[in-house]
């Protein structure tokens, strides 16, 4: 018998991933069947079993396989000295992320926005999803943690204000992006960064214009 490759696991193993994730983003995980993803896929269940055992494995590997990207990302960017500012940086590694998933569409539009806001949902009643989706972002957030410190070190940043709180922020917000995508519709990620850029561009008012602003 001929030796399988693992360059043809590999892609094998996306195939399934990318079907999963379609059928999750359009109909949610609960709506969706095993049977749909192999019809998503086009795959036998034999070739699907052989990598996951079931919708829970699946989702796991997906959300395990963005935020490893997100880390790495930021990891890097952390090494830099100094790192790039945040509207730069942002808009890179979520330029990045969303690449990943481009190619997978529902509807005419991108699936990876809705899949992140089905993720989050599926956490209220998963336990097991739910503390992957923690040790992720505690790994993202100890990477961004880093970076912070790198601005402050570099004096890019006041050094009086605690790094994670910073980098929970800076979640936050690429967090809430994404999830306007699905109710708002897609916007690119200069929309990020141009609202980064004037946040980052305040400066505070002198007391001058103050005092004409509460006597006007």
């Amino acid at each position: 018998m001929a030796r399988v490759s693992q360059q043809h696991l590999d892609a094998r193993r996306r195939q399934i991933l990318d079907g999963a994730a379609v059928c999750f983003a359009r109909n949610g995980f609960h709506a969706t069947s095993m049977q749909d993803v192999l019809k998503e896929a086009d795959l036998s269940a034999g070739a699907v079993y052989r990598y996951f055992s079931g919708k829970e494995e699946l989702i796991a590997a997906i959300v395990g396989e963005v935020l490893d990207a997100v880390r790495e990302a930021f990891e890097g960017a952390a090494r830099e000295d100094p790192p790039q500012p945040p509207d730069v940086l942002v808009g890179a590694v979520l330029g990045r992320t969303l690449a990943m998933k481009a190619p997978l569409t529902v509807d005419g539009e991108a699936a990876f926005p809705r899949l992140i806001v089905q993720v989050w949902a599926e956490t209220i009643r998963n336990p097991e999803l739910a503390a992957t989706l923690r040790d992720g972002y505690a790994a993202v957030g100890a990477a961004w943690e880093r970076v912070v410190v790198a601005y402050q070190d570099a004096g890019m940043m006041r050094a009086d204000l605690p790094a994670e709180h910073v980098a929970r922020t800076m979640i936050a917000a690429v967090q809430g992006f994404v999830a306007q995508q699905p109710l708002l519709g897609p916007a690119p990620v200069e929309v990020l960064q141009n609202g980064l850029r004037a946040l980052m561009s305040m400066t505070p008012p002198r007391a001058a214009d103050l005092n004409g602003s509460r006597h006007g």
